[in-house]
């Protein structure tokens, strides 16, 4: 027998994880753009993209997560998020290399998600 409540748990992290990343390829193709039209510190161009990947990454979570165990759900969103972004993101780059930054970026999405759970399923 199934349990329903389960069912929508994870429907509603696959959904936050997909509009997250939609977002997120939206803010990088705006960045771009961006890149393009102004000059910008080389330097400062890998923390601007993470920390656009992580305020997207919040909205998901923020928008879909609902119920209880946000946070537990805000995490799984990030860890979808992360695994997804990076197979898109490396794909597009064509270089599917591991490095510990990924695992870092796995941390942090964790954190973030959760954070972004436990807010989403506060709002009324």
């Amino acid at each position: 027998m199934r349990n329903e409540n389960s069912f929508d748990g994870a429907f509603c992290v696959v959904k936050g994880a997909a509009f997250a990343l939609v977002l997120s390829f939206l803010s990088a193709v705006v960045f771009a753009v961006i890149l393009h039209c102004c000059q910008v510190n080389a330097k400062l161009v890998y923390p601007i993209a993470q920390t656009l990947k992580a305020v997207c990454l919040c909205l998901g979570a923020v928008v879909f997560v609902r119920g209880e165990k946000g946070w537990l759900k805000g995490m799984g969103v990030g860890l979808v998020f992360t695994a997804l972004s990076y197979l898109a993101f490396s794909s597009l780059g064509g270089d599917f290399s591991l490095s510990w930054l990924i695992f870092l970026e796995l941390a942090l999405s964790l954190a973030v998600g959760a954070l972004g759970g436990i807010v989403g399923v506060n709002l009324k």
